[in-house]
């Protein structure tokens, strides 16, 4: 395959991108948000630079790696040049005081980022990664690791506690809130993301989770669990870590069979039955996933009913899901109580689609579930329920809008009758 079809053929995805010469060998390593778009500046006719040509000229193969994100991409290709010292990686060889993350050699290692590879007291020993390009970059990095791996950013030691054991980000050493063996296993997977030892991250994990497990450690054993699908998020692109711990929240309250990764919700606008309305958002890993949000001008139901009008926007939606073979949502929410429910459920019968239903009614935030005669009220901190509200908020802001809109086009003598 020539080398302008590889090009055409890159990922468009944030990742590393490996340049090898005709004998296999390592030349640059590189990074970007979006990996064929970065790539193909390498190849235009006007680059303006020597070194870039000559570079140009020896690229035989072209090798990618995919990552959640360009602070992850920065990690990776960070530990790719310090393995292979590809000869065209010079801007991280000239001197610059590029950013270099530091972890000492003590009993609880402070992990923080530096300008150069010494540190300001010589007493005490440490280890560096890098350099880094972007300091920016770097720091966000940590940010996201630091959520499923915490530790210490004091200089010198703490001798209380702060607002960092508090939000969970530091486990409290200074106040021996963690053994120094658990503090040490953090520092060890710590290295080996920084390292790119993703499998030897995962293999290590799932050992010690099996083996709490097997002691019937199942505490201990859940909070390994919630650390490796952490780190599934950092890496497969979801860019959320928290979203897997309100999923797995609400997995728990909710008695589902797994956590759910699509959430689509329903809302009915309309005031006093006119221009009445429905919408649906679609939530994907906890975020909006705004191509999937759908608006429905209802047309079988005149007057105020709201129970018929959740019926038809379900009906619609998941009539045309089953005709077209489209994958159906983990959970469906409806804004409402036991009456929009079982409305939407009579529907989903009818089709002989099963899909998990609730809904969630504002003013208390209970939450009904089929066959369930009293409603479920969860904590008003609980991660499971801010999702919820999160997701029912949004479908009605999108309803209220759409409604807004054909209001507005009505009063101005523009709505198509």
């Amino acid at each position: 395959m020539n080398i302008k079809t590889q090009v055409k053929l890159l990922p468009t995805t944030s990742g590393v991108y490996i340049y090898k010469d005709a004998a296999g060998e390592v030349i640059y390593v590189g990074k970007a948000v979006n990996i064929r778009k970065r790539v193909e500046s390498y190849f235009r006719k006007d680059t303006g630079s020597v070194k870039t040509d000559f570079l140009v000229a020896k690229i035989s193969t072209i090798d990618t790696i995919q990552t959640a994100s360009e602070a992850e991409a920065l990690l990776l290709e960070a530990s790719l040049i310090k393995h292979h010292q590809p000869k065209y990686n010079i801007e991280l060889k000239d001197g610059k005081t590029y950013p270099f993350i530091q972890i000492t050699k003590e009993e609880f290692p402070l992990v923080s980022v530096v300008r150069q590879n010494t540190r300001k007291y010589k007493d005490v020993a440490a280890e560096f990664w890098g350099p880094y390009v972007n300091p920016t970059l770097v720091r966000e990095a940590l940010n996201i690791i630091r959520k499923i791996f915490p530790f210490r950013t004091c200089e010198p030691f703490a001798d209380q506690l702060c607002l960092y054991y508090d939000i969970g980000l530091c486990q409290g050493p200074c106040e021996r809130k963690v053994s120094k063996e658990e503090y040490q296993r953090n520092i060890r997977n710590i290295k080996l993301i920084l390292d790119g030892k993703k499998d030897d991250l995962y293999r290590s994990l799932r050992a010690e989770m099996e083996e709490l497990a097997r002691r019937r450690d199942f505490e201990g054993a859940g909070r390994l669990r919630d650390q490796i699908r952490a780190i599934g998020a950092l890496y497969s692109g979801t860019g959320d870590i928290n979203y897997f711990k309100e999923a797995e929240q609400l997995q728990r309250a909710l008695n589902l069979d797994h956590a759910p990764m699509r959430l689509e919700c329903f809302d009915i606008s309309n005031i006093m039955g006119n221009q009445a309305v429905g919408s649906m958002v679609s939530f994907l890993n906890g975020k909006p996933d705004k191509s999937n949000y759908r608006r429905f001008r209802i047309k079988t139901v005149e007057g105020i009913d709201d129970f018929r009008m959740i019926a038809e926007v379900v009906r619609r939606r998941y009539s045309r899901l089953q005709k077209e073979g489209l994958a159906f949502p983990d959970l469906i929410i409806i804004d409402g109580g036991k009456g929009q429910l079982g409305a939407a459920l009579d529907e989903l019968k009818k089709l002989d689609v099963a899909i998990p239903i609730i809904s969630l009614a504002k003013h208390e935030e209970e939450i009904f579930m089929p066959g369930k005669r009293n409603s479920l009220r969860l904590s008003h901190d609980s991660l499971g329920l801010k999702l919820l509200m999160r997701v029912r908020d949004e479908a009605h802001r999108f309803g209220l809008k759409y409604h807004t809109l054909l209001r507005g086009k009505k009063f101005l003598g523009l709505d198509k009758p």
